[in-house]
C-alpha cells in the first residue's frame, strides 16, 4: 500500500458517564476524491465507553463534543 498524506483525522465518541461524552482522536484517514475506496488507519481505540462510532473530520478541525444530556429528577452520578 502506498503511503499518502492524511486528509482527515479519525475521532471516537467516548461515553464518560451516562450523560456526558466527548470525541477523542484515534487515527487518521486518506480520502481519495476520485475513487470509491477510503483508507482509514486507527492506531488507538478507547478501552472503556467506546460506542463504536467513528467520525472523520478534515485535518486540524476537531469536532465539538455533544451537549450533555439532562438528568432526570432524582438521578445522580
Amino acid at each position: 500500500m502506498i503511503e499518502k498524506t492524511p486528509t482527515h483525522d479519525a475521532y471516537a465518541l467516548r461515553k464518560e458517564s451516562r450523560h456526558r461524552s466527548r470525541h477523542i482522536e484515534i487515527g487518521h484517514a486518506h480520502i481519495d476524491k476520485s475513487g470509491d475506496v477510503h483508507h482509514i488507519f486507527l492506531d488507538r481505540l478507547p478501552i472503556g465507553g467506546f460506542t463504536g462510532h467513528v467520525l472523520l473530520s478534515p485535518k486540524g478541525v476537531k469536532p465539538r463534543d455533544p451537549e450533555p444530556q439532562p438528568e432526570r429528577p432524582g438521578e445522580s452520578e
